[in-house]
């Protein structure tokens, strides 16, 4: 169950998108959200701040208070009414804050906010998203755009049916089964790395022997020009609103499936999509 959600927030549009979300899901599970402000600021002040230099002491405390402000009028918003939300600001950077509060906090998932099409480069090249993407223990929401009702029906879960993706869809199975998703297991065939259908039904059968506690899911077969691509077509082809893939950790996003995944899908996903350590 989904007991309690960080939403890391920069106050931005993007932050506010996945604190909708956040809500819509906290409302659903009965879970609390805790609303995470990273102050990056510079080492003097952050020293001036645990008792350092009382010179430095004023600025930190502004901008303590500046976010304290914000987070005001965050909380204030209507579409948290009725919703446990706490809210946190700590001194340190961005990547690493989030990760130790993660863990400090308990969190059940990660919904974080991210830039349209364009801005979502900076995903798999080094942005705190990615970082969090490829490093969390627990599973990491990244929402691209508003939603007004945060309603998904159709999951589509995009894996290669390895061994080692057994743990990533045993949480990707537990998130459709709570959250009422049908759960559309999906192998993308491409020319540079093809297999028969008998070969990957074959592969599909091995990996779904392990998993008998399963048993409400779909498993599907699609061929495109790369695997991308081929999670981008199926989830338009059957409406889905949400992609989930495995992580490697550091090894990052490129390492997933067949080697081929760049940062094209999560650039060019309109759809939410959600990540699973392997």
């Amino acid at each position: 169950m989904i007991k309690k959600i960080l939403v890391p927030t920069d106050f931005s549009e993007q932050a506010e998108n996945a604190l909708r979300v956040a809500a819509d899901l906290a409302r659903k599970h009965g879970s609390e959200i805790n609303l995470l402000h990273m102050l990056e600021l510079p080492m003097q002040l952050v020293d001036g701040a645990s008792g350092g230099s009382k010179s430095d002491l004023p600025e930190a405390i502004f901008f303590m208070k500046l976010a304290h402000q914000k987070f005001e009028n965050m909380m204030n918003a209507p579409f948290l009414e009725g919703i446990s939300v706490h809210e946190t600001a700590e001194f340190d950077g961005a990547f690493e804050g989030i990760m130790e509060y993660t863990k400090k906090y308990h969190a059940d998932l990660v919904v974080m906010g991210s830039h349209g099409a364009t801005g979502l480069h900076e995903l798999l090249i080094g942005s705190n998203t990615e970082k969090v993407v490829r490093n969390s223990k627990v599973p990491v929401l990244v929402i691209k755009r508003r939603h007004e009702n945060f309603t998904v029906k159709n999951f589509v879960y995009a894996t290669n049916f390895k061994e080692e993706n057994h743990t990533s869809f045993k949480q990707a199975f537990e998130f459709a089964k709570n959250n009422q998703l049908k759960l559309n297991m999906l192998y993308i065939n491409t020319p540079n790395n093809f297999h028969t259908t008998r070969d990957i039904e074959e592969k599909m059968k091995t990996f779904m022997a392990k998993e008998p506690e399963c048993t409400d899911y779909t498993l599907n077969i699609y061929n495109d020009q790369s695997v991308e691509k081929g999670i981008l077509h199926f989830a338009d082809t059957i409406e889905s609103g949400l992609v989930g893939i495995g992580t490697h950790g550091r090894s990052g996003l490129a390492h997933f499936l067949n080697g081929s995944l760049s940062e094209g899908l999560v650039n060019h996903a309109q759809r939410p999509v959600i990540t699973f350590k392997i």
